[in-house]
């Protein structure tokens, strides 16, 4: 994985809705679409608040952008977050024509860019370059975090 400062400073970013989403009880993901070098969107996961199992930070951040950019072609984009988006959002960016997608953490378990199943396999419109990017090791530490807290609540309930 080689990433330019650019990906750095961005996915640092993404990184901060992440924690932002784990402050608010939510699972720690977040994401920022950017245009030539600047910020379209920010947003972070709020299924939870929201009650909305659509309401992932990348489908919130690909509808702001779109809006933002008054066209719902985002082929001159780059979409960066934090863990590797599901079905439901790869789906998204696809369909928007997200022309970059560069996420920091493999997701074994719901990842449709490569981890579970490769969305950009079928014969879809947009296919995005995907590229692994920087602060995996944060991102994990964040989610791993999250599922501890949420497994030690769990137990004192019981």
């Amino acid at each position: 994985m080689s990433c330019s400062v650019e990906d750095l400073r961005w996915m640092s970013l993404a990184l901060e809705e992440a924690r932002l989403a784990m402050q608010e009880g939510e699972v720690p993901v977040g994401a920022v679409i950017v245009r030539n070098g600047l910020l379209l969107s920010r947003a972070h996961n709020l299924c939870e608040r929201e009650t909305d199992a659509t309401a992932h930070a990348e489908c919130l951040a690909i509808g702001q952008a779109c809006r933002k950019a008054s066209s719902w072609r985002l082929s001159d984009c780059t979409l960066y977050v934090t863990l590797e988006p599901c079905s439901m959002c790869a789906g998204a960016a696809v369909n928007a024509r997200v022309g970059r997608i560069v996420y920091a953490a493999k997701d074994p378990r719901a990842g449709a860019l490569g981890s579970l199943l490769d969305l950009r396999a079928y014969p879809l419109e947009g296919r995005p370059l995907v590229e692994q990017g920087p602060l995996e090791g944060e991102s994990l530490a964040l989610l791993r975090a999250f599922f501890a807290e949420r497994r030690q609540k769990e137990k004192g309930v019981r």
